[in-house]
């Protein structure tokens, strides 16, 4: 039976998030509106993953892509299939038990359409100053599609003849944005669909989410010319980054996500380690050749 819909899971390295994933996703299968395949895409992970997996979930096709990269990874999804809609899901996320329903059931809004993220932790209390900062700022997809234009691909629905118009997703950059930015261009519509839910894992500490951001703020300069008005533009936004901690501030103080002061101290002072540490990369940035 052909297949209506696509999962498409990138993975690498990270077995027992996915294990999890597969645990949430695939008792959906059977109740789903239409055929569905699942096809995780793993980039040679080390150790493989082997009949632990296959064995284990035989409703999963499990390809393997030797470039490196979640956009090769996707990409390769969508070639490994024929479905009309594609359902981009990350390996470590966790699909809301009517995820499936909810993915056919909002696919016909628009063009592209990305869901609620919802962090959690894995780690027992106190909070860390980093899960006590992504409570409050990790995956707000709400405000990155009514204000930014993207949807990241951690829980976005699409459709085959989209994604052949536009192109595959591109390494080297923020993929989902760019591919994103794509399409909206192109004229395809985008909306946010709160009943579209996953759960994801919030960073545990510092060092995860040091390299968090500073591969999204990478991704980013490598969207960008880099003549010398662009570096300049680049490097006031470097000088000035630390500053926009205050801005923060009161979204902190705010947050009905954090539980005590002492959380809303530690998400304060990784909000300013973090700004500290992505302007001193980006000023890097601008005397690089």
């Amino acid at each position: 039976m052909t297949a209506a819909a696509a999962v498409l899971i990138p993975h690498y390295n990270d077995h027992a998030r996915l294990a999890r994933c597969l645990d949430a996703l695939v008792p959906q299968l059977d109740a789903a509106p239409r055929p569905v395949e699942v096809i995780v895409v793993d980039n040679r992970s080390d150790p493989a993953l082997g009949a632990a997996f296959t064995d284990r979930w035989p409703q999963v096709r499990f390809v393997l892509e030797t470039e490196k990269g979640a956009a090769p990874a996707r990409n390769r999804g969508v070639a490994e299939s024929t479905a009309e809609s594609l359902f981009f899901l990350d390996c470590d996320c966790v699909p809301a038990e009517d995820w499936l329903a909810s993915a056919f059931a909002v696919a016909g809004r628009a063009a592209l359409v990305g869901g609620r993220i919802d962090v959690f932790d894995e780690t027992p209390p106190p909070r860390s100053g980093a899960e006590a900062f992504e409570a409050v700022f990790a995956f707000d997809n709400r405000q990155y599609i009514e204000k930014k234009g993207f949807s990241v691909t951690a829980n976005l629905v699409t459709r085959r003849a989209v994604f052949e118009r536009i192109g595959g997703f591109r390494a080297g950059m923020s993929e989902d944005l760019d591919w994103c930015h794509r399409a909206t261009a192109a004229g395809f519509d985008l909306v946010f669909a709160e009943a579209l839910r996953v759960g994801h894992p919030a960073r545990a500490d510092w060092p995860a989410l040091r390299r968090k951001w500073l591969r999204l703020t990478e991704e980013t300069w490598g969207l960008q010319q880099h003549g010398p008005v662009q570096r300049l533009r680049w490097g006031l936004r470097a000088l000035v980054l630390p500053l926009s901690a205050l801005v923060h501030t009161p979204r902190v103080l705010r947050s009905d996500r954090l539980a005590s002061g002492r959380e809303r101290r530690a998400a304060l002072a990784t909000l300013v380690r973090l700004r500290l540490a992505r302007g001193a990369w980006m000023l890097g940035q601008v005397f690089s050749r």
